[in-house]
């Protein structure tokens, strides 16, 4: 049976059109295992100032390489996204 999973994706203002995103907006994308976890990482986006154009999906996105740099993360990568109000606190 296929797992159902769920995808955040935001733009990162901040590094957006340099270093490895030289010329090219910085995209986000966090999978997620479930709906909650969506929506808190939706909400510790909104806490950022550095992103925008914040969006729960609930297929992969793919964007053009030529326009974005995309990174995909899991909560392996970045735990401190899926606690609730993790950048609220700070």
């Amino acid at each position: 049976m296929k797992v159902k999973k769920y995808y955040v994706t935001m733009t990162d203002k901040f590094m957006s059109n340099w270093g490895m995103s030289k010329n090219r907006n910085n995209k986000l994308v966090f999978e997620c295992e479930t709906m909650n976890d969506a929506f808190i990482i939706e909400e510790n986006a909104k806490n950022r100032n550095d992103m925008k154009y914040i969006n729960i999906r609930e297929t992969k996105p793919y964007y053009n390489q030529n326009k974005y740099f995309v990174q995909y993360k899991t909560i392996d990568d970045y735990p401190n996204w899926y606690e609730k109000d993790y950048f609220k606190k700070r």
